[in-house]
């Protein structure tokens, strides 16, 4: 008796490992392993909406959507938050959306929305320690996945989400990370000058000590969104349900790294990434700072063991030291509680070359507004490097002939992109929306894409591992 109960489980372990495959075999997947761009293909799912970027990525109507989105979910505040944001959409007086909204609130909203298998991509963004479980389990029936990220923020997760991109090769259908800040036109420059080899050179090693590439990104944890100050979720200071800091915003650091300074090149997280070190710290909010945000008069239960002489510490800090093919990289994540007066969100960055450095700055100096520039490396012939830079901003122009240069000292050049052409932060998410859609069109999303995302995680959550532990 015992022997066939041992066998039964071990029969019922493989059955589960090999759910992926053994559900491919047994079901027709009615999801949309063909998209062919025609109008209203494409039918949304919206999964849990914790965060108003699931709102967002239905801010601009596009051909290819559908009017009727399915929304599963809990009932409360941050579902009632979403809906009034699509409501405000489809009433706006200039370009109004016309979402027609199917909503089902049971508490078994997920299995509801397996069973039902209506629409044929899930849109995600919400709480993250629930993320992950509810990408594998979209995958694996059938659906095409576009997740807020992070997708990830510890390495349980980390090792579901390698699995999930398993399924997802299985079912023929499609996961993506919303990586908005590829958009950002200085981020797009940025990528263009790092890979023109007559002005840039090679991408530098560097040193741990002195780091080829580094990064440092600024949030704050008070702010207005669209004109209305944005209400946060209690959960959002849970580290182990929002993430801490160095799994959280750093996803869109390491990204861009990657596609910066590594375009079209294939990172494999097991041969090319070399983990040196991580660090954390947490961000201290009173009672009062904490209400502001969220609208609530005392701290949740769930917060409790994080509270410290009545101060809520949140893990929104860290720093993470890595290599990437070699070359020494190094991000840093920052929340503080409120911007100061004119300032808001900040990113700074310097990756450095062999002719020269390209540095992103974004503070007072620069008025908060992200500026670029490049400065030739000392031993480099500055003549040369002047009719570089003329050569490249006249390349560039034929994309974007609002580019110039000015030169600011010896050496030194800012590339001016002025702001009444650049985007807004919220553009990017129908960008990004629409390049996924591509994908699912022409069946051409790249291996890099995937060898990087899963590269990224492993950064990521590696990192927090490493810091926990002191490293």
């Amino acid at each position: 008796m015992r022997n066939i109960l041992y066998q039964l489980v071990i029969i019922l372990g493989v059955l589960l490992f090999f759910s992926c495959n053994m559900r491919k075999d047994t079901e027709k997947e009615q999801s949309s392993t063909i998209f062919t761009g025609q109008d209203g293909e494409i039918r949304l799912v919206v999964l849990d909406p914790g965060h108003f970027h699931a709102s967002l990525l239905q801010k601009f109507p596009q051909r290819q959507v559908n009017d009727t989105v399915y929304v599963y979910a809990p009932e409360g505040n941050e579902l009632d938050q979403y809906l009034a944001s699509i409501e405000s959409y489809n009433q706006r007086p200039e370009n109004p959306t016309n979402w027609q909204i199917q909503r089902y609130s049971g508490e078994d909203y997920l299995e509801k929305m397996i069973e039902e298998k209506n629409g044929n991509v899930v849109i995600l963004a919400g709480n993250n320690r629930k993320k992950t479980e509810y990408i594998f389990q979209s995958l694996n029936a059938g659906f095409n996945v576009l997740s807020d990220k992070p997708m990830a923020i510890n390495k349980e997760n980390f090792n579901l989400l390698v699995t999930s991109f398993d399924c997802a090769r299985t079912h023929n259908i499609h996961l993506l990370d919303v990586m908005t800040e590829r958009n950002e036109i200085i981020n797009t420059l940025t990528r263009e000058l790092v890979n023109n080899k007559e002005l840039f050179g090679e991408l530098q090693s560097g040193t741990p000590d002195d780091p080829a590439i580094v990064m440092e990104s600024v949030h704050h944890y008070y702010k207005e969104v669209s004109g209305s100050t944005l209400v946060r979720p209690a959960w959002f200071y849970d580290v182990e349900q929002q993430g801490e800091g160095i799994v959280d915003v750093s996803v869109h650091l390491v990204d861009l790294i990657n596609w910066q300074c590594f375009p079209d090149q294939v990172i494999d997280h097991t041969s090319d990434v070399q983990m040196t070190g991580a660090s954390h710290w947490p961000t201290k909010l009173t009672l009062q700072d904490f209400s502001r945000s969220t609208k609530l008069n005392a701290f949740p239960d769930f917060l409790q063991k994080y509270i410290n002489n009545s101060v809520l510490e949140v893990f929104g800090n860290g720093k993470i030291d890595y290599q990437v093919k070699g070359k020494n990289i190094s991000v840093t994540v920052l929340w503080n509680y409120e911007a100061p007066k004119g300032g808001g969100d900040t990113y700074n960055g310097l990756i450095r070359g062999t002719n020269a450095s390209i540095e992103i700055v974004q503070n007072q100096s620069v008025n908060y507004i992200k500026e670029l520039f490049i400065q030739k490396e000392e031993s480099f012939d500055e003549q040369t490097f002047d009719s570089n830079i003329m050569k490249t901003i006249t390349d560039l122009q034929k994309s974007y002939p609002w580019l110039s240069a000015e030169k600011v000292s010896k050496g030194r050049y800012q590339i001016i992109a002025p702001v009444e052409f650049r985007k807004g932060h919220e553009d990017y998410f129908g960008m990004v929306a629409e390049k996924y859609f591509g994908y699912l069109v022409n069946r051409d999303m790249p291996e890099w894409e995937i060898s990087n995302t899963i590269a990224k995680y492993y950064i990521t959550t590696t990192a927090l591992e490493m810091a926990r532990k002191g490293h």
